[in-house]
């Protein structure tokens, strides 16, 4: 369990731990309650990025992206109340009380191209990277606003002034080309 981090009670299940077991464990205090279906050993530090790490267990195929990769990443002033998490156009809508969720539907090389995986808490998160999260802010600029992606895109700049190039080629897989052009020329 401790190799784990956060385990899944599926997970728990599946090394041979039983339902009334788990609930023993829990009322015995050798085991903590996370969330529905989520647990963790009462000693294992509580990070700072917690709550990315239940959410990539809860969804096991989605991606940290927008303003979450954006505090993740260290690029934006923002602190949103909710993870944001890319998944697949046909994959299962989760629905969960905690942490809460804010999903976006993507499909192909928009969800597949570049996601990185971080260890939280002994659980594999997998996030977009800073250029491609600067991509996505222009393709859902009508969601989280024009300003956060300028600033997103400035304080990118700040942190990698040689790699622009890598923002734009996220942006041609989210077909931002033409949106992303006249602040990467103003900034160049």
């Amino acid at each position: 369990m401790q190799r784990m981090g956060i385990a899944r009670s599926r997970d728990l299940e599946q090394a041979g731990v039983s339902r009334t077991q788990l609930r023993r464990l829990v009322s015995r205090g050798l085991l903590e309650r996370v969330g529905r279906g989520l647990y963790r050993v009462p000693e294992a530090p509580v990070t700072e990025r917690q709550h990315l790490a239940e959410a990539a267990r809860r969804v096991p195929g989605g991606v940290i992206c927008l303003l979450s990769a954006l505090r993740f990443h260290g690029l934006t002033t923002q602190n949103p109340f909710e993870i944001w998490m890319a998944i697949d156009r046909k994959a299962w809508r989760p629905r969960l009380e905690h942490p809460r969720l804010r999903l976006f539907y993507l499909s192909g090389p928009a969800l597949k191209e570049g996601v990185e995986e971080h260890r939280i808490s002994a659980v594999t998160v997998r996030v977009f990277s800073a250029a491609k999260t600067v991509a996505d802010c222009f393709k859902f600029r009508n969601k989280i606003g024009i300003d956060v992606a300028v600033e997103a895109l400035r304080e990118y700049r700040k942190m990698y002034p040689k790699q622009l190039e890598i923002v734009w080629r996220f942006a041609e897989v989210d077909r931002v080309t033409r949106v992303i052009r006249p602040y990467l020329e103003a900034m160049g």
